[in-house]
């Protein structure tokens, strides 16, 4: 099953959550080609826009075409206490938890008709209060969790001592306010489902104009992944989805045929067993080699035989590192 990337939408109340959510669901994927759990009313599910499955799909004949897709969570607007469970605090955070990114709406434009639950317009304290309640929520999940390390530790388990010694760490980090992003791939912070752990993309909600010096040198303090948007005027999410496919360092790489063309999400640096594992689970543990062509050169080539008669086709082992773009078969015990 491919890797699905989901995002969770997060913001205050009136910032325009509801407004890019509806942009979502009017590009829903259709079901038919949707390989997951039943939808819930607050998932959108988008495909991930790629020019080059429409080129795969004609060079090959496929008749199935299954782009990436990526599920979009519309989150209940978060307010000040959420981490005690004021508004929809505790729900809101448990959500939050599966997915693995946020996109963090704030807003930036004036319009007196839409009331801001802080009465005033001010991005750089939305976003102050928004990092301080998931943190907030992290601290009392470590400060339990802690508890238990601390006496799991005195058995002189050597793991239990390294994520004891982790745990300190991203206390100590959480407590200066510091998100701990970097942290994210450590196991217990895996398991824990840390708030503070996900990759974040912040989505301005108005004009360059309204990108205040301050709110921008804090965007940036936190990482600097984010884009303005006038979310009235935006035609579409294309540039939101390449945002987070860029903060989670995602490439894709894709499988084509008569059957079915099909782009594959995985994360840049992957090798090509765990690439297989994405088409099915099986493939990575009995992979033996894979034929792999990149797209410019089978593109230019017009078939795959095209491209093995001029060399462009290469046979790589359990150690290559695949490439975004790579159109590959797997071949597999």
């Amino acid at each position: 099953m491919s890797r699905k990337l989901s995002i969770g939408i997060v913001g205050l109340p009136n910032v325009g959550k509801s407004t890019l959510f509806n942009l979502i669901t009017k590009q829903q994927a259709l079901a038919a080609n949707y390989p997951f759990a039943t939808i819930d009313p607050n998932v959108g599910v988008v495909n991930v826009p790629d020019e080059r499955l429409k080129v795969l799909t004609d060079l090959s004949k496929s008749k199935k075409t299954i782009p990436a897709i990526v599920e979009f969570y519309d989150i209940a607007g978060l307010v000040k206490g959420a981490n005690e469970g004021a508004g929809l605090g505790n729900k809101f955070l448990s959500h939050i938890r599966e997915t693995q990114a946020i996109v963090i709406v704030l807003r930036a434009f004036e319009n007196s008709d839409i009331v801001h639950v802080e009465n005033s317009v001010d991005a750089k304290r939305d976003l102050e209060i928004l990092i301080t309640e998931l943190i907030l929520k992290d601290l009392d999940t470590v400060d339990k969790r802690l508890g238990s390390l601390e006496k799991e530790a005195r058995t002189g388990d050597k793991s239990i001592q390294k994520n004891l010694e982790i745990l300190k760490t991203v206390k100590a980090r959480l407590e200066k306010g510091e998100t701990v992003e970097d942290l994210g791939e450590e196991e217990i912070i895996k398991e824990l489902q840390l708030l503070a752990s996900k990759k974040h993309v912040y989505l301005i909600n108005g004009s360059e104009d309204d990108l205040k010096p301050e709110l921008k040198e804090l965007l940036e303090k936190r990482g600097g992944h984010y884009l303005v948007v006038d979310l009235n005027e935006a035609e579409n999410v294309d540039s939101l989805i390449r945002k987070a496919y860029e903060t989670l360092n995602l490439i894709s790489f894709f499988t084509t045929g008569e059957d079915e063309t099909r782009a594959w999400t995985i994360t840049r640096g992957a090798l090509a067993p765990q690439a297989a594992g994405e088409i099915h689970t099986d493939f990575e543990h009995k992979f033996i080699r894979a034929e792999v062509v990149p797209y410019d050169k089978l593109k230019e080539a017009g078939s795959w035989s095209g491209a093995k008669q001029k060399g462009w086709m290469s046979l790589e082992g359990k150690e290559y590192q695949v490439q975004d773009g790579d159109v590959m078969v797997i071949r597999h015990g």
